[in-house]
């Protein structure tokens, strides 16, 4: 299921924090997964675990799907470079995270909607909200667009770091809702989404959850 390289997100089992700690997973021997040290999402800062503690474990798997484990640290190692040892239950006891859990963010991003077969005319617009598994798009009220209907959407995911990520994915509409002045909300389900793609829009999500939350924001 899981692949070294593997990008891991930790979150403490038993804590009232929301911190999350990103890893990759370097090496595997049966029910013990060997990972880079984490590094706290929002300090940026190497984060040292104590044994025992006791983890929640999430990571995308190849057909885009997210998983969720229950694990505990177990020690450290060093084999070419020092890693943390952490439980593994098993396949068995992976349960898969549904869409409806992502994180979805209000925040506004740049957005250009192109049709898969011609269908209607390409058109920029932002977003209302958006998460991993989903976005919802601010559009004029005589939007062509109609349920079910499979588009092609390009996003612009810009970092607090600066940095800038181009994401083009292909989505299907699920509704089209009418609000004021003249405008409509299409809530969008991304499909075929790379494990890469997801986890970028993970990343994004957090990021920007992390940018509210300095600012005194609630989400």
């Amino acid at each position: 299921m899981m692949k070294i390289g593997e990008v891991l997100i930790l979150e403490l089992k038993y804590t009232d924090k929301s911190e999350k700690y990103k890893c990759k997973l370097v090496e595997r021997k049966e029910s013990n997964l060997y990972i880079d040290y984490p590094i706290n999402q929002e300090t940026k800062k190497t984060a040292f675990l104590l044994d025992g503690t006791q983890l929640k474990v999430t990571f995308v798997a190849a057909d885009g799907s997210v998983y969720l484990f229950e694990s505990e640290v177990l020690g450290r190692v060093k084999i070419k470079i020092p890693m943390m040892v952490i439980s593994y239950p098993g396949n068995e006891h992976l349960m898969k995270v549904q869409r409806r859990q992502f994180v979805r963010i209000e925040t506004s991003v740049d957005i250009a909607v192109h049709p898969v077969m011609d269908e209607f005319t390409p058109f920029v617009s932002v977003t209302d909200d958006i998460s991993a598994g989903g976005a919802a798009i601010i559009a004029g009220k005589s939007c062509s667009l109609k349920a079910n209907m499979q588009i092609h959407t390009y996003f612009v995911l810009p970092m607090q770091n600066g940095e800038s990520h181009y994401l083009k994915v292909k989505s299907k509409v699920i509704r089209i809702s009418e609000i004021s002045n003249g405008k409509s909300i299409i809530s969008v389900q991304f499909l075929d989404i790379s494990p890469q793609d997801r986890q970028l829009l993970l990343r994004f999500c957090f990021d920007r959850q992390l940018a509210m939350k300095k600012k005194g924001l609630e989400i």
